[in-house]
């Protein structure tokens, strides 16, 4: 199989088309990067979302657990990534409590 290649300035992306929706990757990901999102068309009535792009910091955990191999993370010569930040870690915290979903009233702290 050959490299997956980033889309140009994409930290992370994933193939929806491989992707089943069990939140694993949400999970694990430190920064809140990822969210689920409403989508009618998939089996689970949910989807992943890259909601905060400029957040990731290149971990991998993401790509690492996936089981589908539908998440990936750009090469770190290729894309300078964040740092982790307090506002990041709320965001992940708010996902994390709300069911892996972005909160609707969630607002980014400063």
């Amino acid at each position: 199989m050959a490299a997956m290649i980033a889309p140009e300035n994409t930290p992370v992306w994933v193939d929806t088309a491989r992707c089943k929706a069990c939140d694993i990757c949400v999970d694990a990901c430190p920064a809140g990067v990822l969210s689920m999102q409403a989508e009618p068309t998939s089996t689970l009535g949910a989807m992943i979302t890259v909601i905060s792009p400029d957040s990731c910091i290149g971990c991998n955990e993401c790509e690492l657990v996936c089981p589908d191999f539908a998440i990936y993370v750009a090469e770190k010569k290729t894309f300078k990534f964040a740092k982790l930040t307090s506002a990041s870690k709320a965001r992940q915290e708010a996902i994390a409590n709300n069911g892996y979903r972005l909160p609707a009233d969630y607002k980014e702290a400063n």
